[in-house]
């Protein structure tokens, strides 16, 4: 099955053509064709995500990222005109008035699929689907009236794709894994399984008793992991986006063996259940930059490095605790925040 992807829940626009095999025994998946265009640099004056300004960027760029990912799975290809009269040439008007109803309150969007869109042939493609949430509202919109237009204009079926789902079903990228995965059976997922999911806006733990069978065994109260290395962050007055920033001040810190000279609290770590809470952690971050006073460099990168030992402490043992109480056979990380490396290791 081939399925085109759109995803646009935050601060970057993707379009990828995914080929999936194997159905629920023994899924993978392989992409065909993968464009994107982050926004990061765009928000970085504003120190984290402005919305409107995120919807307004998928506005411009899904048309040409459609274009692109077609081309690099080798599926893209110009329509010819064709005359078209009675029944054929009334429905297409008829579809094309929805769409433009459906994108009518995207007006850049709209002019820009008009133009390009009609011209393409319909690709070899089996289904669209499309990130419905969790998101950002404006931005999660855009994608989605985007998908309902190209599926009216294709007659092709459209699936909603939930974000943290796919969080977990990523681990099942087959095309370029890792040289050192030498056993075949290195990535068949075995059940139950715990999926630790940590981004900008969630940390979950997840029992995954098979595949779409999920139940959310804790979660974050208040604050997510990405949240506070970005908020904390931007106390130590480091750029945007703040969680590779201060992993680099961490890791100076642990190679120059600088002393350990601040202390942050572990937030529920001691509690019995499975969920987190992080924003105790970003306030006791901005009393120590008070209590300090003007930093130096190295007040900054043992700080960084304490507040990445604090969070991973957390995640670390929680997920220790779940995976003893659940028994499970496989653990599953995913989100944008397990590109830290402490927490990768």
């Amino acid at each position: 099955m081939i399925i085109l992807s759109i995803e646009t829940s935050c601060d970057e626009t993707a379009v990828a053509i995914v080929e999936a095999k194997g159905g629920t025994g023994r899924p993978s998946f392989k992409m065909l064709g993968n464009a994107l265009l982050s926004q990061v640099d765009i928000h970085k004056k504003y120190g984290g995500v402005f919305p409107t300004i995120a919807k307004r960027e998928h506005s411009k760029n899904l048309v040409p990222l459609l274009v692109e990912s077609l081309k690099e799975a080798g599926i893209y290809e110009k329509g010819k005109r064709e005359k078209r009269k009675g029944e054929r040439e009334k429905a297409k008007g008829e579809s094309m008035k929805e769409i433009e109803k459906i994108l009518e309150r995207e007006p850049e969007l709209l002019k820009t699929f008009l133009k390009v869109v009609p011209k393409v042939k319909v690709p070899q493609i089996d289904a669209i689907a499309v990130t419905y949430g969790p998101g950002l509202e404006p931005a999660l919109w855009v994608g989605i009236n985007f998908a309902k237009a190209l599926s009216l204009l294709w007659q092709k079926p459209l699936i909603p794709a939930n974000h943290m789902e796919g969080h977990i079903l990523s681990v099942l990228k087959t095309d370029k894994i890792e040289k050192r995965e030498k056993r075949k059976d290195e990535r068949k997922i075995k059940f139950p399984a715990v999926a630790l999911l940590v981004s900008g806006g969630h940390t979950e733990l997840v029992l995954i008793k098979d595949w779409q069978k999920y139940k959310v065994l804790g979660e974050t109260r208040d604050d997510a992991v990405g949240e506070a290395f970005d908020k904390s962050a931007r106390m130590l007055g480091l750029t945007y986006p703040g969680g590779p920033e201060i992993s680099k001040l961490a890791e100076m810190a642990r190679l120059e063996k600088l002393p350990k000279k601040f202390k942050l609290p572990r937030p529920m770590l001691g509690s019995p259940n499975a969920e987190f809470s992080f924003s105790g952690l970003k306030t006791s971050v901005l009393y120590l930059i008070k209590k300090i006073g003007k930093l130096t460099l190295k007040d900054k990168k043992i700080i960084a490095r304490e507040f990445e030992d604090a969070v991973t402490e957390v995640l670390f043992k929680k997920t220790i605790a779940v995976l003893e109480k659940t028994r499970a056979k496989t653990l599953i990380i995913g989100g944008g925040v397990v590109a830290n490396r402490e927490i990768r290791r």
